[in-house]
């Protein structure tokens, strides 16, 4: 098991990326926005720019934060990202955020703290040998062939038809990416710590944890793509929240086929992340669904005086 002071690292890397990684959509959403002002390309626009290196921050810092504590701990912080992005974009690109949108923040970031309380604090796979028997394990194994299917209908056939007037199909794209981005990543860490041993293991570390950087690669280009797709169609805030609650949920999926975290979690702890799972979606549905109702603390006063 990490110590807790690897945990409590691993947890400030995790919460710092959220905030981050909840900067970028809007960032770049405001970028497309001055570009299509200025009839350029965003490619152009210092802002998307700086998004875009905020994406990659929010990244190596996920990275980071995977080699110290369990996947079913960091992904679910990126709930975190939501409300910061939703009160981000209030500012930057206008969009409402009413009483009940700040309701919906406290409550992600309520559910967030149950989930980092009732989180494993272990981790089931600590080694190169242990990651390789799960990477071939059948059940994996015929899972990932699923989400390729799944992937080759959804860009080949069904996004070029639907994807810029129904938001579930770009996200379903990057979401299902994810099985491979998160298990990429947290295996990149684990095999790197036999790569500089000089052992008969070492040489199988590295072949293992380049192509899993090159699984790694081609997934975040193809996740990049579509991610600025959806924010040339949709609005920022919307994207942001459906598709955090998507890719939490696939990656969770993903990560508990292969790592199997979920076997270091008691009944009581399975229950707790439950409910802050079930805490964060209530409070982004709060955010998203009644963003474009028009009321505020002062209206209600006004309607209860008018009442009495």
């Amino acid at each position: 098991s990490p110590s807790p002071a690897a945990v409590s690292l691993g947890l400030g890397v995790a919460v710092v990326s959220s905030l981050v990684n909840g900067s970028t959509f809007v960032l770049q959403k405001k970028g497309i926005v001055r570009a299509k002002r200025r009839g350029t390309s965003y490619l152009t626009d210092i802002v998307w720019w700086a998004g875009t290196i905020a994406m990659a921050v929010g990244q190596i810092g996920n990275f980071l934060a995977y080699t110290a504590v369990p996947t079913v701990l960091v992904t679910p912080l990126g709930a975190l990202g939501v409300p910061f992005g939703s009160i981000l974009a209030s500012y930057l690109l206008k969009e409402k955020l009413n009483i009940l949108g700040k309701l919906g923040c406290l409550l992600s970031c309520a559910g967030s703290v149950v989930l980092i309380i009732h989180s494993p604090k272990s981790e089931s796979v600590t080694t190169q040998a242990e990651l390789e028997e799960k990477l071939t394990n059948p059940v994996f194994v015929g899972y990932l062939c699923i989400v390729l299917l799944m992937l080759l209908l959804l860009i080949f056939w069904i996004a070029p038809a639907h994807g810029p007037t129904n938001i579930m199909v770009y996200i379903s794209i990057c979401s299902l990416l994810g099985s491979f981005t998160v298990p990429s990543t947290k295996g990149i860490g684990l095999a790197a710590q036999d790569i500089f041993h000089n052992n008969p293991s070492s040489q199988r570390a590295l072949c293992l944890c380049l192509v899993l950087l090159a699984v790694l690669g081609c997934s975040i280009i193809v996740q990049f793509r579509y991610i600025n797709k959806a924010l040339e169609c949709f609005d920022s805030s919307v994207f942001g929240a459906i598709y955090y609650v998507v890719f939490t949920t696939l990656v969770l999926l993903a990560s508990a086929i292969l790592f199997r975290e979920w076997s270091n979690v008691g009944l009581v702890d399975f229950l707790g992340m439950a409910c802050g799972f079930t805490t964060v979606s209530v409070g982004i549905v709060l955010i998203q669904v009644f963003k474009e109702f028009n009321f505020n603390l002062g209206e209600m006063n006004k309607s209860n005086m008018k009442t009495d």
